[in-house]
């Protein structure tokens, strides 16, 4: 009889233990599902603002805010350039370029697209949003080793006669990440000198300037940079969009629409084949053309700390140097801009974003899992534009 009764409380106390467990392993799976990240496939989920606790009415007056405030620049980009860079001596087109479009953009929070506007799936110029991109690809060649270290001089890697000389061997993958090398030369036909020249002086002043000790002085040079797209392309062996396509487009589902240039003559011998040195930006044409959502995708994987789903495609260790204030500009660090000197609105200095001329911009914002595209934006409006997304979150 006690045996009897003691089998049924053992078997109920054993009922309860795997109820107990059942319940433990639903509540388990359940957290993992809240906290598991969301990364779209080839449909892109949406969400309600009040889904991810966010005011719909901050966030509808973002939208308006970005429709009300385009860009006051011509649509044929040629005439936009040739306007902007009038002053630069010998100033031409050298690479492709394209009309532009309305304004557009899109809010992911949590991955979600939460608010769009206009044509994302319209291809256009980003002008130096590429740069970003640009930074991206030597943070692939450092994860991969074929860059040593960012404090590496650029003459080891680059022996053509590129980095010669008293003051350009003294160059680092860092200074020209950082755009303080003040490299000196012409590339491509274009010299540095030229590029966004003081407005004192004259040709002859600009030539015979002094040169700046590598890492002392920021300044913003797209030539530079093209050497620094150059130097990364004699280091990988390869084409640099191709090198971005398979390590990072394809991998996030990009589509098929991206282009990456340089110019009609940046055409160099790898290895018994010509191919072309891409430019870092559309100054002169040419850069990275390609649409809204792309660029979503390229935000989102930076805000995800260059991780996609399980698959870690750039290092969290290269997005943390990226993204650090540099010494001489504390708003730039390896060619994406910071929020130090909250440019990008009064927001937490931890934002950062790839900025193109034309008010193009990819804004992150790791700490509320927050992406925001723009594109054909004033650029005195994008504090406000973030702002306002930012205060929707609750």
């Amino acid at each position: 009889m006690l045996n009897g009764r003691h089998d049924t409380i053992t078997r109920q106390n054993e009922m309860y233990m795997k109820q107990c467990l059942l319940f433990y392993l639903l509540l388990l799976v359940s957290q993992v599902a809240a906290f598991a990240q969301y990364f779209p496939g080839r449909n892109w989920e949406t969400r309600q603002p009040a889904d991810l606790r966010m005011d719909a009415a901050l966030v509808d007056s973002a939208v308006r805010y970005a429709l009300s405030h385009e860009v006051n620049m011509d649509y044929d980009l040629r005439v936009a350039n040739m306007k902007a860079y009038a002053r630069e001596p010998g100033y031409s087109i050298a690479g492709p370029m394209k009309p532009r479009g309305k304004p557009a953009g899109l809010i992911l929070k949590n991955g979600y697209i939460i608010a769009q506007w206009g044509d994302l799936q319209r291809v256009d110029m980003t002008f130096s949003v590429t740069k970003s991109y640009l930074s991206t690809v030597a943070g692939l060649a450092s994860d991969a080793g074929l860059i040593a270290s960012t404090d590496d001089l650029l003459g080891n890697y680059v022996w053509d006669g590129t980095f010669d000389g008293a003051h350009n061997s003294r160059i680092t993958w860092k200074h020209l990440l950082q755009q303080t090398s003040d490299w000196s030369g012409c590339h491509f036909g274009i010299c540095d000198w030229a590029d966004r020249p003081p407005k004192e002086g004259g040709i002859d002043d600009w030539k015979n300037r002094k040169l700046l000790e590598p890492g002392t002085s920021y300044e913003y040079n797209d030539v530079r940079v093209n050497v620094l797209a150059y130097a990364l392309t004699q280091v990988w062996r390869k084409p640099l969009p191709v090198v971005l396509k398979e390590k990072i487009m394809d991998p996030v589902g990009a589509s098929a629409t991206w282009r990456w240039y340089g110019y009609d003559n940046a055409f160099i011998n790898i290895d018994g084949t010509m191919v072309q040195s891409v430019s870092g930006g559309g100054h002169f044409g040419g850069g990275l053309f390609i649409n809204t959502l792309d660029q979503a995708r390229f935000g989102l994987l930076m805000a995800r700390g260059g991780k996609w789903n399980k698959q870690q495609l750039v290092s969290e260790a290269w997005l943390a140097q990226a993204t650090a204030p540099s010494a001489a500009n504390k708003s730039y660090g390896y060619l994406w801009w910071t929020n130090q000197e909250k440019e990008l609105g009064n927001v937490s200095p931890g934002v950062f974003a790839a900025i193109g001329f034309g008010g193009n911009y990819i804004v992150i914002d790791r700490a509320n899992d927050l992406v925001i595209v723009t594109r054909w934006l004033q650029d005195n409006a994008i504090g406000t534009l973030v702002e306002l997304v930012t205060k929707s979150i609750r």
